[in-house]
């Protein structure tokens, strides 16, 4: 998911926001990923239909810069005091608590309450940022996620594989369709968090739904022998190829197209990923082949296998020089409206609630929809409670971990290093 940046107090808005001297925005401007298209779509999409009139009288300015580029612009433009009305929040938690400690980031509890529209926000996804962010609501949810296993029915039908219910079961079918000459799972190293993800998977299923809240307490290490054990099985399926060649440099655009072409069996993934299975153009293997699965369980373990990891995509945050009448306006739109829009029209899960009836597109969007509903308890992922420092730390290591250039000891030394540094 930092260098500091100076104080600055929360300016008035005609939303409720107190008073302030700069003059009002011109433009409704939106700083985002250039990996993340869905988001700014829809939102493109709501200022030529449902918010046109918001997007009269402040009209949307979508700005993108490369995800790994994100906290470096992020913090260049806090200390200009530049920040834009709506910005992808840093790639780890702990910047924007940054910016918002600096008072550089809209209270959201409040002006939603103020806006009339805090209860078109689904409980969960409110819950999820939450945790998230020290019990505060500091970013909206354009997404709502679950993750967990995608994989090709067709192939696992045509290699007569059973959906593995347990991790002894997952690396039996992996052996088995690599035997068979296909390769098991997709997933980008030059990312790196597909990768980590993995093990906080294992780390949930072993250890229990609180394996990474003690790390986060300072009441176990991640170098201790059952946290390695995490490491070492996620290695191990480097090791025996279950990635394919190349994992180490491959982009997470690359793996999602090694999955919807057929070229993997698997692909551990948020529900975000749904609409580009929802998309024909990019998945050739027919949304109707795809089936949704849990990270399996370990046998022995304390977790369940119905505790999902669940997150918000890249959160989307509001600056709050920028939180005038006009922002709060687009604001609202997009909380009654945003839901429907991302739905129909991309496939994609939000946190915002389906205010328009909308039939699912496909059969695993039904299932992942049905998921989230049912939940009853879910856990987040492994970078969540960390340092930028430490993000940072695992996440350039984790193809190394995969590829063997780095232990699995060695890469939660650098990590718990980098976590002990903060």
């Amino acid at each position: 998911m930092s260098a500091g940046v100076t104080s600055l107090a929360l300016l008035a808005s005609a939303c409720g926001g107190g008073g302030g001297t700069s003059a009002a925005p011109k433009e409704f401007k939106y700083l985002s990923v250039t990996e993340n298209t869905t988001t700014r779509t829809a939102l493109t999409k709501l200022s030529e239909g449902s918010c046109k009139a918001e997007n009269d009288a402040l009209p949307l300015k979508v700005e993108t810069v490369p995800q790994a580029s994100l906290d470096q612009k992020l913090q260049l433009l806090a200390g200009q005091d530049a920040l834009p009305a709506q910005f992808a929040a840093g790639n780890a938690p702990a910047l924007t608590k940054q910016l918002a400690e600096s008072g550089k980031v809209a209270d959201l509890d409040l002006e939603l309450q103020r806006l009339g529209v805090f209860d078109e926000l689904e409980p969960a996804a409110v819950s999820t940022i939450k945790a998230l962010y020290g019990g505060k609501l500091q970013t909206l949810p354009y997404e709502y996620n679950i993750e967990g296993i995608f994989y090709n029915k067709k192939i696992f039908k045509e290699k007569g594989i059973e959906v593995p219910g347990t991790w002894d079961d997952l690396l039996a079918a992996s052996d088995k369709l690599n035997t068979k000459g296909v390769q098991p799972f997709a997933a980008s190293g030059q990312q790196g968090w597909p990768i980590t993800r993995l093990i906080s998977g294992y780390l949930y299923r072993s250890l229990g739904p609180d394996a990474l809240d003690k790390v986060n307490a300072g009441l176990a290490q991640l170098t201790e022998r059952e946290y390695v054990k995490a490491a070492e099985e996620i290695a191990a399926l480097g090791k025996k190829g279950y990635f394919g060649k190349g994992v180490g440099s491959i982009d997470y655009d690359t793996a999602m197209n090694q999955f919807l072409t057929g070229k993997s069996a698997m692909f551990y993934m948020g529900s975000w990923a749904l609409a580009n299975i929802s998309d024909p153009k990019q998945n050739k293997v027919g949304a109707e082949n795809v089936g949704f699965m849990p990270f399996p369980a370990v046998t022995g373990g304390a977790g369940s296998a119905d505790q999902y990891p669940s997150n918000v995509g890249l959160a989307i945050t509001l600056g709050s020089k920028n939180f005038d009448k006009k922002t709060g306006a687009w604001v609202s739109c997009i909380a009654k409206n945003y839901g429907s829009t991302a739905l129909k029209d991309h496939g994609s899960i939000s946190g915002f609630k389906v205010n328009t009836p909308v039939k699912d597109a496909n059969e695993v969007t039904t299932t992942v929809r049905k998921t989230i509903s049912s939940s009853q308890q879910n856990v987040l992922w492994f970078e969540a409670f960390f340092s930028t420092k430490a993000t940072t730390a695992s996440q350039t290591n984790a193809a190394g971990l995969v590829t063997g250039s780095v232990s699995p000891k060695q890469f939660m030394e650098t990590v718990q290093s980098a976590l002990s540094s903060k």
